[in-house]
């Protein structure tokens, strides 16, 4: 996989350098001749976990790329640029593309007055993927800690920003080769596969009680609805600020 450095100088000094300056062209960001798609496509020829490549739209692609000021070169430029998204174990993880009719959420449109206000501006962090329980994975721009260009998991089961200590690059290995079930150990109720195969990719399971809750512990006696995932992140962050997590 490619270093840490790389990650980090191929994604974030672009998008900070996009701030600072005029915004790149996107043909300016497609690198023909050390595309990242070619390691990642051999990543997913040998992954353990099911992993689903939604069709690109190459109209979307540019524009997701363009919007998203990340080269080609970098892991994540190239899901951006070739895949509508990226869905593992069935759709339980979606890892964000350029959007597609089955995942309809791109990249850089989802984080779009989430975590930065205008497209070229320096985000904090990046809303990257998320599951179907409501958890949000998260790159950190700076704005998570002094780790810059490390995933963090947004966790659903106690509203946390939980350091994995990985790269963009590490988390899509992780996605596609980590044990999931022992991941998710706690988060995964009888028969959930069935279940979120049928989920669209802008949905999530809701559950009450909350999971993060003494009475939400376990999930098989929690009841669950199919909510938009932008109500579900609203409201993890209104929870985050409602029990005084965020000043």
């Amino acid at each position: 996989m490619k270093s840490k450095l790389q990650l980090i100088v191929l994604v974030f000094i672009t998008l900070t350098t996009a701030a600072q300056n005029k915004m790149k062209k996107a043909e300016e960001l497609i690198d023909k001749n050390d595309p990242g798609w070619a390691f990642v496509e051999d990543w997913i020829k040998t992954a353990k976990n099911k992993v689903e490549i939604l069709p690109v739209d190459a109209a979307k692609a540019k524009d997701a790329l363009y919007k998203t000021q990340v080269t080609t070169r970098s892991s994540m430029g190239a899901v951006v640029f070739m895949t509508g998204g990226l869905l593992i174990d069935d759709g339980w993880i979606r890892i964000l593309g350029s959007g597609n009719a089955k995942f309809n959420r791109s990249l850089p449109d989802w984080n779009k007055g989430k975590t930065f206000n205008e497209f070229g501006e320096a985000p904090g962090y990046l809303l990257i993927a998320d599951d179907a329980v409501g958890g949000f994975y998260l790159l950190n721009g700076g704005g998570l800690g002094a780790d810059t260009g490390k995933v963090y998991y947004f966790s659903p089961d106690n509203l946390e920003y939980e350091p994995l200590d990985i790269s963009y690059s590490e988390f899509l290995g992780f996605c596609f080769n980590n044990d999931l079930d022992k991941f998710y150990e706690g988060n995964r109720w009888n028969g959930w596969r069935e279940e979120v195969t049928k989920l669209k990719g802008d949905e999530v399971f809701n559950f009450y009680p909350f999971l993060w809750t003494a009475e939400g512990s376990d999930i098989n006696k929690c009841s669950r609805k199919i909510i938009p995932v932008q109500e579900q992140y609203g409201l993890n962050i209104d929870l985050r600020k409602q029990l005084g997590f965020e000043k």
